[in-house]
């Protein structure tokens, strides 16, 4: 059994499963693929990928140029705060931002259609991060938006210390300055 909150931004879905629990642990469906359909996910997912983070990592804001991706994350272990940025073409929220904490305490997930942005900060000493996608990654194919674009504005938590990035994100190029935006109606 899941509960689906949509968002503000049309498509992106939050995504909360109950669980069941007792003095052993618990039981937590985290995907059905006919619940997902009927509440407006219809993604085929095809690949599972993982990462690993330590406190103050800031992995994004990344997107698949060619093959772009819908993606449904959780975290398994740990906490990050998730952000997205939508780059559809015609979409009402066009280069806005949305954020939301993901842990394993809430057990939250977040559906993100194809056409936008992704990335999050490490909020917990380590996480352990899962996706669903419904494409194959394709390294030579990742574009970024620098996480601290001025026009997008993401209210990232303060944490103590700096953000840990990789060389490739710290040299992401601002949203007006990339020269893609996805299609609406053909990714959603």
């Amino acid at each position: 059994m899941f509960t689906f909150t949509k968002t503000f931004i049309d498509g992106l879905i939050v995504v909360d499963p109950h669980f069941a629990g007792d003095n052993r642990g618990f039981f937590c469906k985290t995907f059905d693929v006919d619940t997902f359909k009927r509440n407006g996910i219809l993604s085929d997912f095809v690949q599972d990928d993982n990462s690993f983070s330590t406190y103050g990592v800031l992995r994004g804001l990344h997107y698949q140029i060619k093959h772009p991706q819908a993606k449904l994350v959780r975290v398994v272990q740990g906490k990050v705060f998730d952000v997205v940025v939508d780059l559809r073409k015609g979409s009402k929220t066009y280069g806005k931002w949305f954020g939301v904490e993901l842990s394993e305490e809430n057990r939250k997930m977040l559906y993100i259609p194809r056409g936008f942005a992704h990335g999050f900060l490490t909020l917990s000493d380590t996480v352990y991060f899962a996706y669903k996608a419904d494409d194959i990654y394709y390294p030579d194919d990742q574009g970024g938006i620098c996480f601290d674009d001025p026009d997008v504005n993401v209210e990232w938590p303060q944490i103590k210390g700096n953000y840990i990035l990789s060389e490739k994100d710290k040299a992401n190029p601002k949203l007006r300055d990339i020269k893609i935006e996805f299609d609406l109606w053909k990714y959603w």
